[in-house]
C-alpha cells in the first residue's frame, strides 16, 4: 500500500473530485518540470486488473518501460476526461519513436459496471492505439488507485439514470521501481506534459 497516511496524503494532494465538478489548478510554475514531484513517492500496490483483451494485467507486474503515465477516468464522464486523454494522446504524438519505446500510458476505468472490456477498448482507441485500457473488480480498482493517493467513488444517481463517478483527475507517473514520484494536474497542456516526459527519460 501507499507509504505514509492514505488519507493525509489524500487530504495534502486533493485528489478527490468529481467529472462535471471544479477544475484543478495547473500549468507551468516556471521551474522546469510542470509536474509535481512526490516525495516520498507512494509505492504502487500490485494487485491484477483487467485489459482490453481480458488478460490480468498489474501496475507493476506488467509495466516494464522506463516510465508509465496512468490516469484514472470512466468513459461516461462528460468533460475532464476526454479533456486529459485528449492531452495524453497529444503527448504521445510529440515524442518520438525512441522516447515512445520506453513509455506506457494506461487509462484505468472507475466505472467499471459500465466500463467493459470491450468499452474501454473502442474509448482508449479513439484517443491512440497504443494507449492500455483497464477495467476489473471495483474494489480492486479501489485498491489500486489508493495506493497512488486516488480516491474511487460511485456517487449520487443522476436525472439522465446514469451515476456520478468521483475520482482523481490527475496524470501520474510510475517509475522503473514501481514507485509513484510525480503527478500533473488536469490542465496540464500537451507541450508541458511532453517536456516534463522527455526530461524524465533523459533522466532515468
Amino acid at each position: 500500500m501507499a507509504r505514509g497516511s492514505s488519507l493525509a496524503a489524500l487530504a495534502l494532494l486533493g485528489l478527490l473530485t468529481a467529472c462535471g465538478g471544479q477544475a484543478g489548478a495547473g500549468g507551468g510554475t516556471g521551474s522546469e518540470l510542470s509536474g509535481t514531484v512526490l516525495d516520498p513517492p507512494f509505492e504502487v500496490a500490485a494487485i491484477p486488473l483487467v485489459d482490453t483483451t481480458g488478460q490480468s494485467f498489474s501496475l507493476t507486474a506488467d509495466t516494464d518501460k522506463d516510465l508509465t503515465l496512468v490516469f484514472f477516468g470512466y468513459t461516461n464522464c462528460p468533460d475532464i476526461c476526454g479533456q486529459v486523454m485528449a492531452t495524453l494522446a497529444g503527448t504521445l504524438a510529440r515524442l518520438d519513436d525512441a522516447q515512445k519505446d520506453r513509455l506506457d500510458v494506461v487509462f484505468v476505468t472507475t466505472d467499471p459496471a459500465r466500463d467493459t472490456e470491450a468499452v474501454v477498448d473502442d474509448y482508449v482507441s479513439a484517443f491512440d492505439p497504443s494507449i492500455i485500457g483497464l477495467t476489473g473488480d471495483l474494489d480492486d480498482i479501489v485498491g489500486v488507485a489508493r495506493s497512488m493517493a486516488v480516491a474511487v467513488d460511485q456517487g449520487k444517481k443522476l436525472p439522465s439514470g446514469g451515476y456520478e463517478v468521483t475520482h482523481g483527475t490527475r496524470v501520474l507517473a510510475i517509475d522503473g521501481a514501481d514507485d509513484t514520484t510525480m503527478m500533473w494536474d488536469q490542465d496540464v497542456s500537451q507541450a508541458q506534459l511532453a517536456h516534463d516526459v522527455t526530461v524524465l527519460l533523459d533522466e532515468g
